[in-house]
């Protein structure tokens, strides 16, 4: 039976999730005591409807983050430096407990190529209606498909260190290219952010944001470089990978030193877009990602459990 922490254990999986980006966004940005979480704002970044932020916002008042004014909203108790703790807490369940469960089993090669929702339902001791919700959810990232009459089919998935290379391998062939397109426009307001972010990592945050936090600001960074390529084509592909590793990195002891290098790396990849130098950017993005492939693959830290 799947077991929910203790940190959201009164929230349903979207609303842990929702919770754990609040409390990225706050450390993201250095929110202070006594600052405005607006919720409508809060729905509009994490891409998600109110309610959902209405219930992460009363969880974390409860935490004792937070404190309501039934009038006003929710505000800061303590400065982001000191939710350190509450982060660490929901970093420990870093997404939905059944898929999870899944990514890992079959990572490790516990369940064969096809399966069926009976098979899973008592693998995993939940009900129908659970179980297909996540089965979509794995659909939509490309890594199961549903087979015509019953049953589902496991696609390929980053699974070995063999396939951690080829992941990177297409990264260095798609990510530099979308820097060079015709179509790429960069907002400078999304670069202003995306660089507080990185030169926050690099001042310090490497040792103190969690595993997670620096996962999704490396995702963060690329997914918004290959929107600002304006192909379809491009994006998609970085956020399938960024899907992908996350069933790997999620659970992966984070090298401390190479977060920082990574993100100096990002600024000076971000500067040269600053200033259109975008032939030298592109450059940046192949060497930083061959680092990366190198350092991870060759490293032999990703699959080390």
């Amino acid at each position: 039976m799947l077991m929910s922490t203790s940190s959201s254990r009164e929230l349903t999986p979207l609303q842990a999730k929702v919770a754990r980006e609040i409390v990225a966004l706050v450390r993201r940005e250095g929110r202070r005591a006594g600052e405005h979480l607006p919720e409508v704002h809060l729905s509009e970044q994490i891409g998600t409807s109110r309610s959902p932020v209405q219930a992460a916002l009363r969880h974390l008042s409860k935490l004792g983050v937070l404190q309501q004014d039934l009038n006003r909203g929710y505000f800061l108790v303590q400065d982001a430096k000191a939710w350190d703790a509450v982060a660490a807490r929901f970093s420990s369940q870093p997404d939905d407990p059944l898929y999870l469960a899944i990514a890992e089993e079959r990572q490790a090669g516990k369940l064969s190529d096809e399966v069926t929702e009976a098979e899973l339902m008592r693998r995993f001791n939940v009900a129908r209606s659970t179980l297909r919700k996540v089965l979509a959810r794995i659909s939509e990232e490309g890594w199961i498909e549903q087979r015509v009459g019953h049953g589902w089919c496991f696609s390929s998935m980053i699974d070995s260190p063999e396939a951690y290379e080829e992941s990177y391998l297409f990264r260095q062939a798609v990510e530099p290219t979308g820097l060079l397109g015709p179509s790429f426009r960069f907002d400078a307001g999304q670069l202003k952010e995306l660089r507080r972010e990185q030169q926050l990592i690099v001042d310090g945050g490497f040792k103190t944001m969690t595993a997670i936090e620096l996962f999704e600001a490396n995702s963060r960074f690329h997914e918004t470089l290959a929107q600002w390529s304006n192909n379809r084509f491009v994006l998609q592909s970085v956020k399938r990978i960024n899907q992908l590793r996350r069933l790997v990195e999620y659970r992966q002891a984070s090298k401390r030193g190479a977060r920082q290098t990574q993100a100096q790396e990002h600024l000076g990849i971000l500067d040269a877009i600053n200033q259109h130098e975008f032939l030298q950017a592109a450059s940046l993005m192949r060497a930083h990602l061959d680092g990366a492939r190198r350092g991870k693959v060759h490293g032999k830290d990703v699959f080390t459990r």
